[in-house]
């Protein structure tokens, strides 16, 4: 499946679509990056359990994805929670998952990196007992000149059949592997609301 063009109205969480204003607000230059100071938001606190920092190391293909930040709801999804949390941070998310579910969700960091602009995926997965689950991916880029440097994304796991389990939803221990129904880019113009903006900053340590 290619990645479509598409506007801010592709992305279905309520939340994510607030982190996708506030990082097109921090846009000065269109068809730029916006730096990752200039992104302020909403609800950060609450949010850095679904939300993973990244920093962009080399370029193109080549480029690998150093975890600077990693959600407690993610360090579950994967697995993970065997990993002391002062080790969850400084490796790379090839090493961090594994190659298995890194081949899957390669693609999405590439794109974003390549495009220079948010990458948003949708996958579906089987959790435990069997229930479906939808599993969005939001991928914010930030840099300086036409380098992207820095990545923030933020992961949500929604089941229309009610509660599902989280534990290792997107490991390579999982009931079944994520299907994706959705790739796109979010290149399209962008009309802004009159939501008024907030100041309260993201802090990804």
């Amino acid at each position: 499946m290619q990645f479509r063009s598409a506007d801010p109205s592709v992305v279905r969480s309520v939340t994510q679509r607030v982190l996708l204003n506030a990082w097109l607000r921090a846009l000065r230059i269109p068809d730029a990056l916006p730096l990752l100071g200039d992104f302020h938001t909403d609800g950060t606190a609450d949010e850095r359990a679904d939300m993973m920092g990244f920093d962009v190391v080399g370029s193109g293909e080549a480029a690998r994805f150093l975890i600077t930040q990693e959600g407690a709801r993610l360090t579950t999804a994967y697995g993970n929670e065997h990993v002391e949390p002062r080790l969850r941070t400084n490796r790379y998310l090839d090493d961090a998952i594994g190659p298995e579910r890194y081949a899957g969700v390669i693609l999405s960091y590439r794109a974003c990196v390549a495009r220079k602009r948010p990458t948003y995926t949708v996958a579906t997965v089987a959790d435990a007992d069997g229930k479906e689950v939808s599993y969005e991916r939001l991928l914010l880029p930030f840099g300086r000149g036409d380098a992207v440097e820095h990545i923030i994304g933020s992961y949500k796991a929604i089941s229309i059949e009610g509660g599902f389990r989280l534990h290792n939803l997107m490991g390579v221990a999982a009931k079944s592997a994520p299907v994706v129904t959705e790739r796109a880019v979010i290149d399209r113009r962008f009309v802004p609301t009159d939501r008024p903006v907030s100041h309260d900053s993201v802090e990804l340590i």
